[in-house]
């Protein structure tokens, strides 16, 4: 079960076309996402409600329809059926169900409940995406497993110096801090912070600190329900101030990263790592995201060698740590909201 209260990433902007469809399964529902003649994104289930035929087979009428090429039957954007061949009368229930959709900031976010409940305020803070002062590279990775385990590995950084030691790593010091974590009404807060430890190989090149420089790194981020993580993440100079505003000789990085479940057993993860340091050379946010790129890669290895295991034994016990206090928590949040919002169906039913 999924919540459906909530905004979810569906794609770049980028990905849907002027002309044509995007189609993509969410929480496992079909989804055709099209522009209507003010370029604005449209998102209504791929799915005809005369024989279930895919909409994304059709085609774009008028700017602000889709005509299903199966047995002619048009839509408008809200998904009411407007015209039908031979059909003098058009009943009200021959619709497809339609979705709230907002683009903002190189995201398309969509409201997997009723779309008249769907609350724009929800929507993260995604501005840095397209602030002009930091830069970053539009990333996809598709995952066949659920989005749960993934969230498991984003809420416990302490694997970052075994599982990504050339890369996102460092010394294994990293490991033995703590994060504090708050919890909030749908969020995570979760702040760590490691100091007079070596600086990880994937930034330090690009800072001007002398090779054996101690650092002091620092990883604030937010994980809010359904999956998104906002980090604010760099270092300095082992001593010198970055808590307070004051970031001299920092090397900063913003991470934005969405997990959307498609099904039970697969993911949609889009992910950018923004810099806000030698903006003027396109290379240096090459390497930063080809890094980044690597980096999710030997997560999603590790990751998908532990569905493997876990489908062999449903019955498995995970044995928790002090390092899962935040895993623990995020699935409570979800659960939690699950809970609710079938409590409220089955009260409206």
């Amino acid at each position: 079960m999924y919540v459906k209260n909530c905004w979810y990433v569906a794609a770049w902007d980028k990905e849907v076309p002027a002309e044509g469809f995007l189609t993509r399964t969410v929480c496992d529902i079909p989804l055709v996402l099209w522009r209507d003649d003010k370029g604005e994104v449209v998102v209504m289930e791929d799915r005809c409600c005369h024989r279930g035929a895919p909409l994304s087979l059709g085609r774009k009428e008028g700017g602000n329809c889709v005509r299903c090429m199966y047995h002619g039957l048009v839509f408008d954007r809200s998904g009411q059926c407007v015209s039908a061949p031979a059909q003098k009368a058009i009943p009200p229930s021959l619709k497809v169900r339609s979705f709230a959709a907002v683009e903002s900031h190189r995201w398309v976010w969509i409201w997997m409940g009723a779309a008249e409940e769907a609350d724009a305020s929800l929507i993260p803070d995604t501005h840095l995406l397209d602030d002009p002062a930091w830069k970053s590279r539009d990333g996809y990775i598709h995952y066949d497993v659920n989005y749960l385990l993934i969230t498991d590995n984003l809420l416990d950084f302490s694997h970052l110096p075994f599982l990504h030691p050339t890369t996102l790593g460092g010394s294994t010091d990293y490991a033995a801090v703590l994060p504090t974590v708050e919890r909030r009404s749908r969020s995570l807060m979760l702040k760590k912070v490691v100091r007079d430890t070596e600086a990880p190989g994937y930034s330090r090149k690009f800072g001007d600190y002398p090779a054996d420089t101690k650092v002091d790194r620092w990883m604030f981020y937010e994980f809010l329900v359904p999956g998104v993580l906002l980090m604010d993440a760099g270092m300095v100079p082992a001593g010198m101030p970055f808590d307070d505003g004051r970031r001299e000789k920092a090397i900063e990085f913003r991470g934005f990263q969405a997990l959307t479940p498609e099904r039970e057993g697969s993911t949609h993860y889009f992910f950018a790592h923004a810099h806000n340091f030698l903006t003027d050379q396109p290379e240096v946010t090459d390497a930063i995201h080809q890094g980044v790129i690597t980096a999710f890669e030997e997560d999603r290895e590790m990751i998908m060698g532990q569905h493997r295991n876990l489908a062999l034994d449903p019955g498995f016990k995970m044995q928790p740590l002090t390092v899962d206090a935040a895993l623990g928590q995020f699935r409570w949040l979800i659960d939690s909201l699950i809970r609710k919002e079938t409590a409220k169906a089955r009260d409206a039913a």
